[in-house]
C-alpha cells in the first residue's frame, strides 16, 4: 500500500481474486493506517516547524517538539500530560494518546534518513462513507464500513480495536424498552455494535507484521442506518465523569 494508491479499487479487486461472497449482512472493517495512507496523511518530521506551545509541551514530556506540534495540530484540547504521554481530543471528538500519531507501519523504512509519521484521516467518517459507496456499487449491496485503530483504554492493560470512522449502520444499538430471557425490560442496554465488530476484526489484522489491514465479517445483526456515525460512541461532555 502506497501514498495515494485507489484504497476502495485494491479493496474489491482483492475481495473478487479471493471470492469472498458479499451480502447484506456483510459488514466492511479497514485499518486506519491503509486508509490515512491513500489519503496522503505521511508526515515527515523534518518538514514540521515547532510552535512555542510545542517547545514547551516537549520539554514537559520528552517528546520530540516536532511531533507534539503535530499533536497539537490534530487536537482540539489536551486532556492529560505526564513524561512519555499526552492524551488529547482529536479533531474528530476521539480521546487518545498522541492524537492518533503513530510511526509504525507507515511505509518507510526505519533506515531512513529522516523520521516520518502516519496522521489519521482528516474525516474518519467521511473516509468510511466514501469507501461505503465504492463497495455498495461494486457489489450491488448496501455495504457498512467501519475504519478501526487500536487505542488504549482507561484502567485496562492493553490495546483494543475502536471504531474511529462509520457509514453505513447504528454504531450504539439502544436496546432500551426490549425484554431479556425472562421478561425483564431492558433500562440501559447499548451494545456499541460498531466498537464490537472493530475489535473483533483487530485480532485478524493485527499489530505488528500480518500485513491483513482488510476483514470483512459475514453474518452480522446490525441496524443499517443512513447517518450512522463514529460520532455516537462519543459520550456526551456533561456525562463524561472523569474528563
Amino acid at each position: 500500500m502506497a501514498a495515494g494508491d485507489a484504497l476502495g479499487d485494491l479493496i474489491i479487486a482483492c475481495t473478487r481474486s479471493q471470492a469472498v461472497t458479499v451480502d447484506d449482512t456483510s459488514v466492511l472493517i479497514v485499518a486506519q493506517k491503509v486508509v490515512s495512507k491513500s489519503e496522503r496523511r505521511l508526515v515527515c518530521l523534518d518538514d514540521v516547524q515547532e510552535s512555542a506551545e510545542a517547545l514547551a509541551l516537549a520539554a514537559e514530556t520528552g517528546k520530540d517538539p516536532r511531533l507534539v506540534e503535530l499533536i497539537l495540530q490534530e487536537s482540539i484540547a489536551i486532556i492529560r500530560v505526564r513524561p512519555g504521554l499526552i492524551i488529547a481530543e482529536h479533531r474528530s471528538g476521539h480521546i487518545l494518546a498522541n492524537a492518533g500519531i503513530d510511526t509504525s507501519n507507515v511505509g518507510v523504512l526505519p533506515t531512513h534518513s529522516a523520521q516520518h509519521v502516519l496522521l489519521w484521516p482528516e474525516d474518519p467518517d467521511a473516509s468510511a462513507k466514501a469507501l461505503s459507496r465504492a463497495m455498495s456499487d461494486a457489489f450491488g449491496v448496501s455495504v457498512p464500513v467501519i475504519i478501526n485503530d487500536s487505542l488504549g483504554r482507561p484502567w485496562r492493560m492493553g490495546t483494543v480495536g475502536f471504531a474511529i470512522g462509520v457509514a453505513g449502520l447504528q454504531s450504539v444499538w439502544d436496546q432500551v424498552g426490549e425484554r431479556d430471557l425472562d421478561g425483564r425490560v431492558m433500562q440501559v442496554t447499548a451494545p456499541a455494535v460498531a466498537d464490537s465488530l472493530a475489535a473483533a476484526a483487530s485480532l485478524v489484522q493485527g499489530e505488528t507484521d500480518q500485513g491483513t489491514p482488510v476483514v470483512w465479517a459475514q453474518g452480522v445483526a446490525l441496524r443499517r442506518a443512513a447517518d450512522g456515525s463514529s460520532r455516537d460512541l462519543l459520550r456526551e461532555r456533561e456525562q463524561d465523569m472523569f474528563r
